[in-house]
């Protein structure tokens, strides 16, 4: 016999394990190579598994739940020929009754028959499906894989966003297929080919692994030569087909010999089976399922409980967290915890990142019910969920307090009125005020080191390189800050070209998550919009941010050289810096503000700065 192993693979480098979520054949099956044999999982990303050769599987050596190390050996194939046999005992039950045996013991044939009619009809449900999917017109033409992308040299996973195309939709090279997303940027993946989207690999709101395939294309098929799928959620369909098949089964089927087990003995399936999504959506990972099916939660159990993961995600240790209350609830409330707090620390301690999560709150007839009719509902974005989600964590993490000054920029205003037209032609870019301030906000950062530093435990990093965000508005869903890297190594022409090309970027959804990570220190000049001040928050790890409000021409009092004081018109600017006070104290807040002012001032219209 030419036996031929099937191994767990690998699903990427940061992956050392899987579970096996269920298997689409069992021993005596024939199958074709490349054919799915079973359904594997980590708490990331599910992943079919398809035969490496054809022939008949022979053996599976891990059970439905199991969790192995990439690289196990998890199921033997018989490449010998198609039809080849396997023991009897090892052949599925539904082949078992024999004629001679049902005309020895006609009672014992009827029930026989009834519990193999009744098993054959619940383990045929997965094949049905399979035999449904390949039944479905094919697209002719090479198939082409979309992966999920590379989105900088730190970033190994995104999330699915939203799929702007559906299976059997044609689609043009280089045409948007799906959106992306980390927790710092969105960005649209264009197809590599022309073609036909055949299949979707990844749901909206998972995450995966970079390289991931997440999409197949027929490159030459036709429009419409693949049937779009029944429902929106195919897995889950499948998956309560045939909870509905074994629903009907007078008693509990039987086990892979035939036998039927023993009343007394404990099942591994839950009364309640868990899905991949609940009735409100949201999705269930490998891991948790296998925790919750492990420990026969209902999936009205998992509903219920609030996830601290992205978008309200339930994570394994929400799970084990309510194993844990559900085990002590019948003991004396009143218990000592078990690790007591660190010196130092409240017993409360600040959210760490990704764990605050914005809450559905009420649903629209509820709140229509509180406010009236005369209302519209919006739900936040993505982007606006995210910004929500750092705003928190920061005011929970930070001390914040914030300093302001007041600068006399009549001379900057001179010197951009002066240059702007020149430089525009020049560098094919606006100049704008936003590299000054840049410019002004690194040379107080040079003089005031601890400002550009980040607090770690109780650590205090101090960072040589200034690494400078800026924050730029996407109209009305919200804000990003690209980093200018290495700004001190820039004059101000070199940081106005730089801030307008992440700017534009930013805008169109071209910056990669690389550019909005590792900054040192964040610039937002809110005096575009109109303010004249603000109190901005930190943009975490930092440990201050800077705010620049508009400029007014305004009366203020001046010196004249000896002459006294007197009445001018001057171009007139508040400053805040916001700022954190674990390691920053008020005394060094305003000398960085006030450095900041004097560099600022500096600037005259005679000065050669291009």
């Amino acid at each position: 016999m030419a036996q031929v192993d099937v191994e767990m693979p690998k699903m990427g480098e940061s992956i050392t394990e899987g579970t096996v979520i269920a298997w689409h054949k069992q021993p005596g099956d024939e199958v074709e190579q490349d054919e799915i044999l079973l359904e594997i999982g980590t708490d990331k990303v599910d992943t079919e598994v398809p035969s490496p050769k054809g022939g008949v599987l022979t053996e599976t050596l891990v059970e439905e739940g199991d969790t192995v190390e990439v690289g196990t050996i998890i199921a033997t194939l018989n490449t010998d020929t198609a039809a080849a046999e396997v023991d009897a005992d090892e052949a599925p039950p539904a082949e078992a009754p024999a004629e001679d045996e049902a005309a020895a013991d006609e009672a014992a044939d009827d029930a026989s028959d009834a519990d193999a009619e009744d098993d054959a009809e619940a383990e045929a449900t997965p094949p049905e499906t399979d035999s449904e999917e390949a039944a479905s017109p094919a697209p002719s033409g090479d198939e082409v894989e979309v992966v999920m992308p590379k989105m900088g040299e730190s970033i190994t996973e995104g999330t699915v966003v939203a799929w702007y195309k559906d299976i059997g939709e044609a689609v043009a090279i280089d045409e948007t297929i799906l959106e992306i997303g980390t927790d710092k940027v969105d960005t649209e993946v264009p197809s590599p080919a022309e073609g036909v989207l055949t299949e979707k690999l990844v749901e909206e709101g998972e995450t995966v692994e970079v390289g991931t395939v997440v999409a197949l294309l027929a490159s030459e098929a036709e429009a419409g030569s693949v049937e779009p799928p029944a429902s929106d959620e195919p897995d889950a369909t499948q998956e309560t087909a045939s909870e509905a098949d074994e629903a009907e089964l007078p008693s509990t089927p039987p086990s892979g010999d035939g036998a039927v087990p023993d009343a007394d003995e404990p099942q591994r399936a839950p009364e309640e089976t868990i899905t991949r999504r609940g009735d409100d959506g949201r999705f269930y990972s490998p891991l948790v399922r296998s925790i919750a099916k492990e420990e026969g939660l209902r999936m009205s159990e998992l509903e219920s409980l609030e996830g601290s993961g992205r978008g309200g995600r339930v994570t394994k240790e929400d799970v084990l967290a309510y194993l844990d209350e559900r085990e002590e609830a019948p003991a004396a409330p009143a218990s000592a915890p078990e690790r007591p707090p660190r010196p130092g620390r409240s017993d409360e301690a600040p959210p760490a990142r990704g764990d605050y999560t914005v809450d559905e709150g009420p649903s629209d007839e509820e709140l229509r019910q509180q406010y009236g009719d005369r209302i519209e509902v919006q739900p936040m974005d993505r982007m606006r969920k995210m910004t929500a989600e750092h705003m928190v964590r920061s005011k929970a993490t930070s001390a914040h307090v914030t300093s302001f000054a007041e600068a006399d920029v009549t001379g900057l205003v001179q010197l951009r009125e002066a240059n702007k037209e020149a430089f525009r032609e020049r560098e094919g870019v606006k100049l704008t005020y936003t590299p000054f301030f840049v410019k002004a906000a690194v040379e107080a950062l040079r003089e005031h080191p601890l400002l550009n530093a980040s607090v770690e435990g109780d650590k205090i990093v101090i960072k040589h390189d200034f690494h400078v965000g800026i924050a730029v508005a996407i109209g009305n869903k919200g804000l990003l800050a690209p980093v200018i890297r290495n700004a001190g190594d820039y004059n101000v022409s070199g940081l106005a070209r730089k801030a307008a090309n992440v700017a534009e970027r930013a805008r169109n959804k071209e910056l990669q998550p690389d550019e909005l990570q590792g900054g040192t220190f964040t610039v937002t000049n809110i005096g575009s919009l109109g303010s004249l001040m603000g109190t901005p928050i930190i943009n975490q790890p930092q440990v201050g941010i800077l705010a620049t409000g508009a400029i007014q021409k305004r009366p203020v009092v001046v010196e004249n050289d000896g002459l006294g004081d007197a009445i001018s018109v001057r171009h007139m600017m508040y400053l805040s810096l916001s700022y954190d006070h674990r390691i920053i104290d008020g005394a060094m807040g305003s000398s960085f503000l006030q450095r900041v002012v004097t560099e600022l001032e500096s600037f005259s219209a005679d000065a050669d700065l291009f």
